[in-house]
């Protein structure tokens, strides 16, 4: 039986401001909050509540059978607490229904992955910790920023716990073979790899409103007819794209929501069902290896990191950042890692870009890639000197490596601990409970009986 799996991103962009060099080392603060405000608050508006509100009517009308899987990054759920707050409300409602599953992410939807492997580590665990605040979720399944993948962080994922991974179903990766289908990592089998459909995802989230495409207008029972008509073998349909797509990229004029509302009606006149990534992942057997050398992701047509490393500006600045990884991580300081989640973002590399794209990428401030290059570069030379004022440049690797391991080492020290004393106080509550039953025993023993009367006087007092 065929599965639909339906999956929705949802990240803001923190937008930096005009940070010029003679703003280094008196200027830390690198946002702009007025674009910030604005920007979140107008997608919010016109795309997250009305596509949000959509997807409660769905699960409302059809019950436990449509399903539906949302990651969020950490900086976009600060946007979201900060200044639209009711996006994450309604996320909340949605989550309670049952039907609804949060993957996880890294916090700052950067590229960690690319280089990185331990801050990767971090940044996803901390967006973990806060879809368990907000959903009571565990994530199970992992989406790293814009579907990046490659074996090696495949490998990394499955020594990470996660039971599956999302990424992109490029036909350079797949060749003959289909998407539809659930795979593994070539060298982390127990890993389970979800495939974005391309076609599938991108008639609706760029192509639906476009008049001039050979599949205009697209209808929902035309949609899930072309579902139908694959292969019986060909049982798992990952439809993949950013929640935005539903109100921005595609105007709720062209009555995008009123195509996605009547899918499940017409998937279940087909026999189709809707599943989470975590369901599939369990449910499904991988039909074998999915070997990915080198990275892919679901941007332009080139589909890898091009987008962000194509050039020596982004690799320049790309490896500036990277480079103070580990020393920030000593440093542990609130404001630094704040600006440290913000500055990783993808986008901040995306808008030094040269290539040409199908996708209108706007700049925001910047009117050219230099122009992006020289406001980041500056910002990150501040941010830089800034963390070398914490943890001086002048000391070596080997003390640094020796440092890592020491807090490495203590944190292993102080989870083991915490695991003991947990053990010990769980232990200490069950022998009190066994001695408190042991003192109600005592002291009913001790308790005198009730006095009788004897037989005889009780039968001369009744003669009477």
């Amino acid at each position: 039986m065929k599965t639909i799996c339906l999956y929705f991103e949802i990240h803001q962009i923190i937008h930096l401001k005009r940070y010029r060099f003679f703003d280094i080392g008196t200027d830390h603060y690198y946002y702009d909050d007025y674009e910030n405000e604005r920007s979140i608050t107008d997608i919010a508006e016109r795309s997250y509540m009305p596509a949000l509100n959509t997807l409660q009517e769905m699960i409302r009308e059809h019950g436990s059978y449509f399903k539906v899987a949302f990651s969020l990054s950490g900086t976009g759920i600060e946007q979201l607490e900060m200044h639209a707050p009711q996006v994450l409300e309604k996320l909340q409602e949605l989550n309670k229904t049952g039907c609804v599953e949060f993957l996880a992410e890294p916090y700052s939807h950067g590229l960690a992955a690319l280089a990185n492997a331990a801050s990767f580590e971090r940044d996803v665990k901390k967006q973990c910790v806060k879809v368990k605040e907000y959903f009571g979720q565990e994530p199970k399944v992992l989406r790293n920023s814009s579907l990046i993948y490659s074996d090696d962080i495949g490998a990394q994922a499955a020594s990470m716990g996660f039971k599956g991974m999302l990424t992109e179903g490029a036909k350079h990766v797949l060749g003959w073979k289909s998407p539809h289908y659930v795979y593994n990592c070539a060298i982390a089998p127990n890993l389970k790899l979800l495939l974005r459909d391309v076609t599938l995802s991108d008639d609706i989230s760029l192509r639906f409103n476009n008049s001039e495409w050979e599949g205009y207008p697209l209808f929902a029972d035309n949609y899930v007819d072309r579902i139908a008509e694959f292969p019986e073998e060909e049982q798992v349909i990952n439809i993949f794209m950013e929640l935005s797509a539903l109100g921005i990229a595609q105007p709720l004029s062209s009555n995008i929501l009123e195509f996605l509302k009547a899918i499940p009606a017409c998937a279940k006149a087909k026999g189709i069902t809707f599943s989470t990534p975590t369901e599939i992942c369990l449910k499904m057997k991988s039909v074998g290896n999915l070997d990915v050398p080198d990275t892919l992701s679901w941007v332009d047509e080139e589909r890898d990191v091009s987008c962000w490393l194509g050039n020596p500006m982004q690799r320049e600045a790309f490896n500036k950042l990277y480079s103070i990884a580990d020393r920030l991580h000593i440093a542990d300081d609130p404001r630094i890692n704040q600006d440290w989640d913000y500055l990783q973002a993808s986008n901040n590399f995306r808008f030094m870009t040269t290539k040409a794209s199908n996708v209108g990428l706007d700049r925001g401030i910047y009117t050219t890639p230099f122009d992006a290059f020289t406001n980041y570069m500056n910002i990150l030379g501040d941010f830089i000197n800034r963390v070398n004022s914490l943890y001086p440049e002048e000391i070596d690797n080997e003390q640094l490596d020796a440092l890592l391991t020491t807090i490495k080492n203590q944190g292993d020290e102080i989870e083991m601990k915490d695991k003991e004393i947990t053990r010990l106080k769980a232990k200490v509550e069950k022998m009190q409970k066994e001695e408190d039953k042991l003192k109600a025993k005592l002291e009913k023993a001790k308790a005198p009986a009730p006095e009788k009367k004897p037989a005889k006087r009780a039968a001369k007092k009744k003669e009477e």
